[in-house]
């Protein structure tokens, strides 16, 4: 089990239940892509794990993502193919530390 600190930074990407659930199902191979997506244009954010909120999911990350960051992170959720884009709203940084 992994427990949040406020150290955690956050990329919330709102989308359906259904969605959220699906897509948690295989979070520890869409953490490995996209950790492999920032890696190979060189970006020094990392996703630690992926949580399902009520909203849609939590993905945690070592450092605070910037723009690019969110445009790779989002790409990658809007191309896996267990969720639906048309059900996926734009993704944003928590607005809190915890």
């Amino acid at each position: 089990m992994v427990a949040t600190t406020p150290l955690h930074k956050q990329v919330i990407i709102p989308m359906s239940l259904d969605n959220a659930n699906n897509f948690v199902k295989k979070s520890s191979v869409h953490v490995a892509n996209i950790n492999r997506a920032l890696k190979n244009i060189k970006l020094d954010v990392m996703a630690d794990f992926i949580r399902v909120e009520n909203n849609g999911i939590v993905i945690a990350t070592n450092k605070v993502a910037n723009l690019l960051d969110l445009q790779t992170i989002e790409n990658y959720v809007k191309s896996a193919h267990s969720i639906e884009e048309d059900q996926m709203e734009s993704l944003r940084l928590s607005q809190s530390k915890s």
